[in-house]
């Protein structure tokens, strides 16, 4: 496995040139986002709550897009703005809504428990949306499982590399926002490096 600053640093020769595309995807993904997290934290009229549950499914659906995007993206496909967020819709929109949904759902009962046991959680199922996208034939639920096992022994270390990201978070935070739309692919791409790494390790062992 790559150390984290390798990790980083060949997500960041991937994007060299290229940032126009996942930035504009990022800001798609941020806005859509930004409208269910201020939703469920407001009393709304019904037919407003209506409108948010639909943003809601919308928005789990650009995130899968975006992270399958990536993939993509590195692996020489040079996707547009509208395959990186329509890939969640254009293909099996039911599995790809299940994926997201089931592993959200699973999260949210581990972190009834405590929220340190709902973050494991969701670092066990990061790896869903990659798999998703390398067995289109596998359903949500063994998406999720195959992510765990995957992911078995190396959650910390992708903890670790997304805490190196801390620095860029917080000055992207004082660029008010504009900043993260850089920061966000960085990560994902990261993120993606990380995953094939682990792939081709599982795969020789």
């Amino acid at each position: 496995m790559s150390t984290r600053p390798e990790l980083k640093n060949e997500a960041l020769g991937m994007l060299r040139g290229k940032w126009t595309q996942p930035v504009v995807a990022a800001l798609i993904v941020t806005l859509v986002s930004g409208v269910t997290q201020g939703g469920s934290q407001t009393q709304l009229p019904s037919f407003i709550t209506i409108g948010f549950l639909v943003a809601l499914l919308i928005a789990e659906n650009l995130q899968y897009g975006f992270s399958v995007g990536m993939l993509r993206f590195n692996r020489g496909r040079e996707n547009t703005v509208n395959e990186m967020i329509s890939a969640g819709f254009k293909e099996d929109y039911g599995r790809v809504l299940g994926i997201m949904l089931l592993g959200t759902v699973y999260i949210l009962l581990w972190c009834l428990l405590l929220i340190i046991p709902g973050i494991i959680k969701a670092y066990a199922f990061s790896m869903a949306p990659y798999i998703a996208e390398d067995n289109p034939e596998l359903g949500p639920g063994e998406c999720l499982r195959r992510s765990e096992a995957l992911m078995y022994g190396h959650k910390m270390d992708l903890f670790m590399l997304h805490l190196s990201f801390i620095g860029w978070i917080l000055l992207g935070i004082l660029s008010l926002g504009i900043g993260l739309l850089w920061v966000t692919p960085w990560m994902e791409m990261a993120q993606v490096k990380f995953y094939e790494e682990l792939k081709a390790e599982a795969g020789a062992a």
